[in-house]
């Protein structure tokens, strides 16, 4: 082969090899913009995780939570990062995030979690326990010790898209457990299975029939000559069925509204009025129907 030969084949090879260098170079520019874009979206979907689990807990009455003083890294902030570090997720001198891990230049090691790994921790006194099939997190997440952080804020040597794909899992437990949440949160903290209606009716009949106690007690007051007729029938009638419609709307009110809905709870006046007027009415016919049935006069 001639020297001109070599030469012409030489610099097609040489053209291939740019042409893929250019192809590899497009590739990974439109990977790079691909993760930088699914990051983006990922960071403003837990900025509303975040405004959500703040409203939540500010309905459970928790207060908003402090957040962490950044620290800056052992070497400076990088030429990207912003002096102190980043806001939002501060990286302590070892390489790891503050308070994930153990520093070395600290008064002493963290102490490792005193429950396994994807075994969340009981309920303390107040608190809900944990709600029947609760998602867990993955087994990247899980909190334990973390290898130290490369100077781009990753772990040294992992793959950006498969640390996307573990952080889009917690943001989708996150979100489980937040629907739980806000679930639990809807419910009123009396018979919370029922429904509004249902609830509302159990509440006026069990007022209604609590104050059929006094009504007996009249009654037996009026046989003994020291309660009036006029008394007697004044308070069956009208005083009593109206104490218990109140006591229940007080009950509904007090104990029949969600605590994480700002919303005034469904009483059902004209169902609840109508019970406690007819229940204790209807209860004091019977037994007096019953005791002259019974006695004969």
């Amino acid at each position: 082969m001639s020297t001109f030969e070599e030469y012409a084949a030489l610099a097609r090879h040489l053209s291939e090899l740019r042409r893929a260098g250019e192809r590899d170079a497009a590739a990974d520019t439109a990977r790079r913009a691909a993760t930088r874009a699914a990051a983006d979206q990922l960071g403003h979907r837990l900025d509303a995780q975040e405004q959500r689990l703040r409203h939540l807990g500010r309905a459970a009455g928790r207060p908003d939570p402090v957040p962490a003083v950044p620290a800056a890294p052992a070497g400076g902030a990088g030429p990207d990062a912003p002096a102190g570090g980043h806001p939002r997720y501060p990286v302590a001198a070892t390489g790891y995030p503050a308070g994930a891990g153990p520093d070395p230049t600290g008064p002493g090691p963290v102490a490792a979690p005193r429950y396994p790994a994807g075994r969340p921790e009981p309920a303390k006194p107040g608190q809900l326990p944990p709600p029947a099939g609760y998602p867990a997190l993955p087994a990247a997440l899980v909190p334990g010790p973390r290898p130290p952080l490369g100077a781009d804020g990753l772990v040294a040597g992992a793959d950006p898209d498969a640390e996307l794909e573990s952080a889009r899992q917690a943001a989708d437990v996150a979100d489980a457990a937040a629907h739980t949440g806000e679930q639990i949160a809807r419910r009123p903290p009396l018979l919370p299975s029922w429904s509004p209606f249902a609830r509302a009716a159990a509440v006026y009949a069990g007022c209604a029939l609590l104050s059929l106690v006094p009504m007996f007690l009249l009654e037996i007051g009026a046989g003994l000559g020291a309660v009036g007729t006029f008394t007697l029938y004044a308070w069956t009638c009208a005083g009593l069925p109206v104490l218990a419609f109140f006591a229940g709307y007080l009950v509904l009110g007090r104990w029949g509204r969600p605590p994480g809905v700002d919303e005034t709870p469904s009483r059902y006046v004209l169902v609840g009025f109508a019970l406690c007027l007819v229940l204790p009415v209807l209860a004091y016919c019977g037994y007096v129907v019953a005791l002259r049935t019974v006695f004969g006069g």
